[in-house]
């Protein structure tokens, strides 16, 4: 005789699934005995385990390269694992982010009224704090996905000239965001580590560093910065004069992107025996419509001679400056030149007759900055020793 089933404790088991309307290929368990006493997908276990063992206990420590314009990041154990445009795209109301570094950048110029492209850091420091915050944040999520449970070590590199303010809102960023301990470094003491010149000895070392925002001449010894000068010209600068120069000579308007993407291409410190074109496009201000011409490399020399030599003379301005010893030094070892203005054709050239001493590119000077600041992690005792305090001007 067969025995009764107990309708009252067997439930029916049976898998679902929803229709295409309402949510794809999402199980649901259904366990009833006529109505549904509970519903979970599936997915949702799933992501609620991806995000359990996406936690670890302590972050990556990581330096970083806050520059006017590129933001770059170096991991502990992997290297350069970031180098993104120090730009941030947001909605003008809401403040709601559309795009950051590469995708922010292609907006330049190409943006509705209700998108502004910002850039939140000016002649090397922090302008607009919150949105610095939010593009460090991104840059950071895109180096560590997981969530720590207990926040990486961060190194920045910070201008030697940068005050008690400036310096302290490159801490409180960094704290706001999770990290445990902020490092603050010079960047010519950063970009002499960078470059693998001796830091640690009493060997004179000068290192110029001509960024987007800010151009920087710095002689280091013995762990520190000797002496400095800096100016608010670099290599933004001459992305202007290059734009000014063909509105007023060519009445030709173009952008900050066209200016660099000139620069770059047949950009030049001195006039060079290979003359160079380049075909420009833009609008012109007597007709309203696109225009495009041709200028040479020659031409485009003369346009950035006035800021090459303002940043010549700050060269020479801190030679002036310069101990005696360390003069003979650096008069052995020569100048070296880092960051991404250091890279227009000729300059090193350009430098080099008129403080009449061998001056050198730096081996990555795009890099040698975060490259310093990467090995200062490396190196626990350098870094504490050469490292500065947010309260020190």
């Amino acid at each position: 005789m067969a025995k009764k089933r107990n309708q009252d404790t067997i439930h029916e088991i049976r898998f679902t699934r929803y229709s295409d309307e309402e949510e794809e290929s999402q199980d649901i368990l259904d366990f009833s005995p006529g109505v549904n006493i509970m519903a979970l997908k599936l997915g949702e276990y799933r992501a609620m385990f991806r995000d359990f063992f996406s936690f670890r206990l302590f972050g990556n420590n990581l330096g970083m390269d806050l520059g006017t314009t590129n933001t770059l990041i170096y991991a502990k154990g992997k290297g350069i694992v970031l180098n993104m445009p120090s730009i941030l795209a947001m909605g003008r109301k809401d403040g709601r982010i559309v795009g950051v570094g590469k995708e922010a950048k292609e907006m330049l110029g190409r943006t509705p009224q209700n998108i502004v492209v910002v850039r939140p850091l000016q002649d090397g420091v922090i302008a607009d704090f919150e949105a610095t915050q939010k593009m460090i944040e991104y840059f950071i999520s895109q180096v560590q996905s997981y969530h720590p449970l207990v926040g990486p070590k961060l190194v920045i590199g910070v201008p030697s000239r940068a005050t008690k303010v400036e310096k302290k809102a490159a801490v409180d960023i960094a704290t706001h965001l999770g990290v445990r301990r902020v490092h603050l470094v010079h960047e010519p003491v950063a970009a002499v580590v960078g470059t693998n010149l001796p830091i640690s000895e009493p060997v004179g070392n000068m290192i110029v560093d001509i960024g987007g925002g800010t151009s920087e001449a710095a002689i280091t010894s013995l762990n520190g910065v000797v002496i400095s000068r800096h100016i608010r010209i670099a290599g933004d600068e001459m992305d202007q004069a290059i734009i000014l120069y063909l509105k007023e000579n060519h009445n030709l308007f173009i952008g900050e992107q066209m200016a660099e993407h000139i620069k770059i291409n047949i950009g030049c410190a001195q006039p060079s025996s290979r003359n160079e074109k380049m075909k420009v496009r833009g609008r012109d201000l007597s007709t309203g419509f696109p225009n495009e011409i041709e200028i040479d490399s020659e031409e485009l020399s003369n346009i950035l001679s006035p800021v090459v030599s303002t940043i010549c003379e700050m060269i020479e301005s801190t030679l002036e400056e310069s101990p005696p010893e360390l003069a003979g030094d650096i008069m052995e070892r020569g100048i070296y030149l880092t960051g991404g203005g250091a890279c227009l054709k000729g300059f090193d050239k350009c430098v080099s007759k008129r403080v009449h001493l061998l001056v050198k590119l730096a081996p990555e000077p795009l890099l040698s900055v975060v490259l310093g600041v990467g090995k200062l992690l490396e190196d626990r005792e350098l870094l504490s020793i050469v490292e500065t305090s947010p309260d020190s001007e």
